[in-house]
């Protein structure tokens, strides 16, 4: 499995959707459905082992992303 930069970590933390979708495609040259798929499933991991480092509620995650 290929290792996502640490960049994608901080960019969900921070709630920018589109910088990780864009940095998960460059790194595993993968679709924009496959990318978020992969953001999906990293924002989960992120919200059950670093809940306090979010600077937003679970609901709020993806409002206003529309792909």
């Amino acid at each position: 499995m290929t290792v996502l930069p640490t960049s994608v970590d901080r960019d969900i933390l921070d709630h920018r959707i589109m910088h990780a979708v864009r940095t998960i495609r460059e790194t595993l040259g993968c679709s924009i459905p496959a990318a978020i798929d992969v953001l999906s499933s990293r924002y989960e991991v992120l919200r059950r082992e670093r809940p306090d480092d979010f600077t937003y509620p679970h609901e709020e995650f993806g409002r206003g992303f529309y792909s």
